[in-house]
């Protein structure tokens, strides 16, 4: 996922049903926890666990990028296929350019949970 150590990761939406092993990997290689709710921090990374029905996905984009460095991604991770929450591929593709942000790339993460990586569009040339 490219984090780093030291990296400040902004999580949203954990629950019951979030990868505990994930999470202590990923908490592993940055070296701190993960910080939530309402940070003044600016953040290498903005982790998203979102399911099907949990809201608005651009209004919650658009919050993640309120914290986010320039070059940071946010992941967006979804209950795999055939599992409760499961969100389709094309509703983060489809929120994506609303929030400012391009779909990079998504992997298998973890047994329940696939991760999509968003950046920041890239300003034109004019």
């Amino acid at each position: 996922m490219g984090l780093a150590k030291d990296d400040l990761v902004l999580e949203v939406g954990r629950d019951s049903d979030c990868d505990s092993t994930l999470r202590d990997q990923l908490m592993a290689i940055t070296g701190t926890k993960f910080l939530e709710g309402s940070t003044s921090e600016v953040v290498d990374a903005v982790i998203i666990w979102w399911r099907d029905g949990d809201g608005d996905l651009v209004d919650e984009l658009m919050d993640g990028l309120t914290y986010l460095s320039e070059t940071g991604p946010i992941w967006v991770l979804t209950p795999k296929v055939g599992r409760e929450g499961h969100v389709e591929p094309s509703d983060i593709q489809d929120a994506a350019p609303i929030a400012g942000l391009s779909v990079t790339s998504t992997i298998a993460l973890a047994k329940d949970w696939t991760a999509t990586r968003l950046v920041a569009r890239k300003a034109g040339k004019r």
